[in-house]
């Protein structure tokens, strides 16, 4: 059996593992039931589909989206291992061709849509191909809770049983509860081998930003990133189209993307995201879950996300080649108030709801932190850390005061209007602003009335908001949103503890956002090449340009501008048949003239230290070619002949013959002898 290290490297093109895949690799190759949770862009699909390489027989993939399953397939097939996907959105051609593959016994990965399991004929099926292991992707949309749940994943611990065969399950968002669920409905709940790699993205740049004219933020993100992959997630169907249409006007590619529309536009959408460089898709969640684009360097928030999970998943689509990404989450008071009323009329029991709050109260939290944001964020998955330095709080700590007095001028508005009001209202009473309502109701002869004047509308609202945030005050359902007290807010109201809020929220935006570069000034002309030569091959390909190779390959080679092959097979994600196929091609764009087709055989050898072996043989074979003085009859060995002597490396003389034959170590032994005893 090949190792999975050798495999990493001759077919995926990576020299070593990224953290915590190699430990499940060795589980799953070795037959455990497993289940990694694993942060988004760390690594998961290289965790099946090397065992699938590994071991004998057919690996079938479960995987909840047909767009993630063919781009899987198709960046499969270019690095040389034989795949296929069983999906609604075949053609009867493709179907046959996989049928006829499985039955030659060519296959290793069969993907396959958890909805065909509803089909009787599936598992016959699945025993008469030889699969020997299931991998099921997305794991968590077994979750009965979860905003991902698709019913055919409850089908898939039975057929564990059906086939005897072990299963590793993989996701990204799992947090204990949708562990224990994972564990029970696809194991039965016999605990597998868990694997909880860290939830950390360092590449990652994390910021928030208080909504402040929110389409001029995303106008300015985006163009901060011109030209580079980005997604906008947005709260409702209407906001996606016109702020595409905001961004489009702008000057970038950009499109919209949401649950209205017809199957064929969204498939359009879908496409062109994976095949076209420097596309900002402006989405609601319905785009999401099964994007697997690498080279997605930014993502923003134009409205606050449900929960600290939803908020991890969708910035995790950003980055995932592991090159640098930004992030921009915009939030405010309506934000708040619409996700606590969501909870409050959702059709889930109280359990549920309380901890729907909680999970969006961690989510305010990190929105509303006063120190390092990548903190906060791991310390709601159970890690710590020391300050990242790649958060906008790192980079400008935030200015903060003692809000102790304001908080208690509000709370105590709220009390004395019998929490019957909303903001706007209350900010009336504390500026001391004589409206028609105010005067109706005689809140202006209220103690509270007017005490507030220090402090101006803008800042008020911001002091409210952070209120909200630190869950202090909730919207009411049931009195049209007034802000009632939890309590958390007694002990502040009643002198019993402090508070500190942010003053630099509470100002109008000023700066704007630096713009960012991948690489340096000096290398960015080649870069800007390098990405031209990829996407003409994919459009004449007709695949997504990071199937070629993702934006961080791209990078490695115009930081380091390799030479030759053998420095390019040692560029991260030039396996064997990448180098075979394109390394020419992108040598050339380096170095500005075409590369010799080298043979072959030495190909092959490119990057390893048999290919310096191989070059130091063919010199020495040259100047013995007519013998020692030059006058002998010419004799050579075969190019594959001393691609093999470069690979075996024999030690002594007789050795050395039995691959030459004796009239060749005649004239070629002793010398060959020195090189290998060199190298």
């Amino acid at each position: 059996m090949t190792s999975p290290s050798a495999l990493l490297s001759s077919v995926f093109g990576f020299e070593a593992f990224r953290p915590g895949q190699q430990e499940i690799v060795e589980a799953v190759v070795a037959g455990q039931n497993a289940l990694a949770i694993m942060p988004t862009g760390g690594g998961k699909s290289l965790c099946y589909q090397l065992p699938a390489l590994c071991r004998d027989g057919v690996t079938v993939v479960i995987s909840p989206l047909i767009a993630l399953m063919r781009d899987q397939v198709r960046a499969l097939h270019e690095a040389g291992v034989p795949a296929g996907a069983l999906t609604s959105g075949n053609t009867d051609e493709e179907t046959d061709a996989v049928f006829a593959a499985l039955d030659r016994g060519e296959l290793r990965l069969l993907y396959m849509a958890p909805e065909r399991l509803a089909s009787g004929g599936t598992v016959p099926f699945l025993r008469r191909i030889g699969v020997n292991l299931i991998a099921v992707d997305e794991a968590h949309c077994v979750s009965q809770w979860g905003h991902d749940f698709r019913p055919d994943y409850l089908r898939i611990g039975a057929l564990r049983r059906d086939l005897n065969v072990p299963l590793a399950a993989f996701t990204a968002t799992a947090d204990a509860e949708t562990r224990d669920e994972i564990v029970t409905r696809l194991f039965d709940g016999e605990a597998p081998k868990v694997f909880l790699h860290g939830f950390d993205r360092p590449n990652i740049h994390l910021a928030f930003a208080a909504k402040d004219q929110p389409r001029r933020q995303i106008l300015a993100f985006a163009a901060a990133r011109k030209g580079q992959s980005g997604i906008v997630y947005c709260g409702t169907r209407a906001k996606t189209e016109t702020l595409a249409a905001a961004l489009c006007a702008e000057g970038h590619a950009a499109c919209h993307y949401h649950g209205g529309m017809e199957a064929e536009p969204r498939r359009a959408v879908e496409t062109r995201f994976q095949r076209e460089d420097g596309l900002i898709v402006v989405a609601t969640v319905a785009f999401g879950m099964g994007v697997d684009k690498p080279d997605i360097r930014w993502v923003a928030h134009a409205d606050l996300p449900k929960s600290i999970e939803a908020y991890y998943q969708e910035i995790g689509r950003a980055g995932r080649d592991g090159a640098p990404a930004d992030t921009l989450t915009l939030y405010g008071a309506d934000d708040i108030r619409l996700r606590r009323a969501q909870v409050d009329e959702g059709l889930a029991p109280p359990e549920r709801k309380s901890a729907d709050h909680a999970r969006l109260n961690a989510l305010l939290g990190l929105a509303e932190a006063l120190g390092c944001r990548r903190q906060a964020l791991l310390g709601y998955f159970g890690e710590t850390s020391e300050p990242c330095g790649n958060c906008d709080l790192c980079a400008t700590p935030p200015e903060t005061f003692d809000g102790t007095e304001a908080v208690r001028k509000a709370l105590s508005a709220i009390l004395r209007t019998g929490e019957w009001f909303g903001s706007g209202h209350l900010i009336d009473i504390l500026t001391g602003t004589e409206t028609d309502k105010v005067r109706a109701r005689g809140h202006s002869d209220l103690p509270t009335f007017g005490v507030g004047k220090d402090l101006n509308r803008r800042e008020w609202q911001a002091v409210f908001r952070q209120m909200m945030g630190h869950d202090l005050v909730r919207p009411d359902p049931e009195r049209h949103g007034a802000l009632r007290m939890t309590h958390d807010a007694r002990p502040i109201l009643k002198g019993e503890a402090a508070i500190t809020l942010r003053r630099d929220t509470m100002k109008a935006a000023t700066q704007r956002p630096a713009v960012r570069m991948l690489v340096s000034e000096e290398d960015a002309p080649l870069l800007s090449a390098l990405k031209a030569k990829r996407r003409a091959l994919a459009e004449e390909q007709r695949v997504p340009a990071y199937v070629i190779f993702p934006d961080r390959t791209l990078i490695e080679m115009a930081e380091t501008r390799p030479s030759t092959l053998d420095e390019m097979a040692g560029i991260s994600g030039v396996g064997v048949k990448k180098l075979e196929r394109y390394g020419a091609l992108f040598l050339e764009v380096i170095t500005g003239e075409a590369t010799p087709a080298p043979h072959p055989q030495r190909r092959k050898l490119a990057g390893r230290d048999e290919g310096a072996v191989f070059d130091r043989l063919v010199e020495v074979q040259a100047e013995l070619a007519r013998g020692p003085m030059g006058v002998d009859k010419p004799m050579s060995c075969s190019t594959s002949l001393l691609a093999r002597v470069a690979k075996q490396r024999p030690a002594d003389p007789d050795s050395l013959a039995r691959l030459l034959g004796d009239k060749r170590a005649d004239r070629f032994g002793s010398a060959f002898l020195d090189v290998l005893n060199e190298a």
